[in-house]
């Protein structure tokens, strides 16, 4: 599953350029050239890192960071503050802002990418993590095999994709429509009803006999994998 990387930038070159990068080493990028625009999105969506520019149009990257830390759902989202401005006070400032990193340009790009693959692993060890392990339940990314107490589980490539996704998030609730758009994308325009359907088989292949469920449904709001999955004893 795609990390997901919010560049927060007004230079376009640079934007691009960064854009290359990252999505050359698997990521998913999305990119605003305004502050306020960028306050609009994270409202809509939460990716897994912002890339914030100090200076920016519309919302300085030190507001939108305040903004990021006073949020309950964005307060601890992984942010890299990216600025011309290196003075040992304006770092100070921008790391008190809230900021996990600050980087200064011109800055080296295998550098950038070190410290966001680092900020990852400590933030969000799920999301670079090979074998996601929950239960009596196995999942390995790189052979795409499921596993359930040892024997191995069959899944589609849709099924897997789902599964993964909310493996990384234990706990959290999902809409129907952030579903479509995390295992399916942006681009793919399907009928949220084809959420219950893939449910229903990823429920069918894990669960056999008294096996417990993982997968939970709150009513009115969507699915989520239990925090608190353990088997059937």
């Amino acid at each position: 599953m795609s990390t997901r990387i919010l560049i927060v930038e007004d230079e376009e070159a640079l934007t691009l350029l960064l854009r290359y990068n990252l999505e050359a080493e698997g990521f998913e990028v999305d990119a605003v050239a305004r502050g306020d625009e960028a306050d609009i999105r994270l409202r809509e969506q939460v990716p897994d890192l912002v890339l914030l520019d100090w200076m920016m149009p519309g919302l300085s990257g030190i507001e939108l960071c305040r903004r990021i830390r006073a949020r309950r759902e964005t307060e601890r989202l992984p942010v890299i503050m990216l600025t011309a401005r290196g003075e040992e006070g304006d770092r100070v400032r921008g790391l008190a802002t809230g900021a996990d990193d600050y980087i200064v340009k011109p800055f080296s790009v295998p550098e950038l990418l070190a410290r966001v693959r680092a900020l990852l692993r400590r933030s969000k060890p799920a999301h670079v993590a090979d074998l996601l392990v929950a239960g009596d339940i196995e999942l390995d990314r790189v052979s795409h095999r499921v596993r359930r107490d040892g024997r191995e589980l069959h899944l589609g490539p849709t099924e897997f994709k789902l599964l993964e996704f909310l493996m990384q998030s234990p706990g959290r609730v999902f809409s129907r429509e952030q579903l479509l758009d995390g295992v399916w994308g942006h681009d793919v325009y399907i009928d949220e009803r084809t959420v219950d359907v893939h449910i229903g088989r990823l429920r069918k292949a894990i669960n056999r006999g008294r096996d417990s469920d993982p997968i939970r449904t709150v009513r009115g709001s969507g699915y989520s994998f239990d925090e608190m999955f353990a088997p059937e004893p």
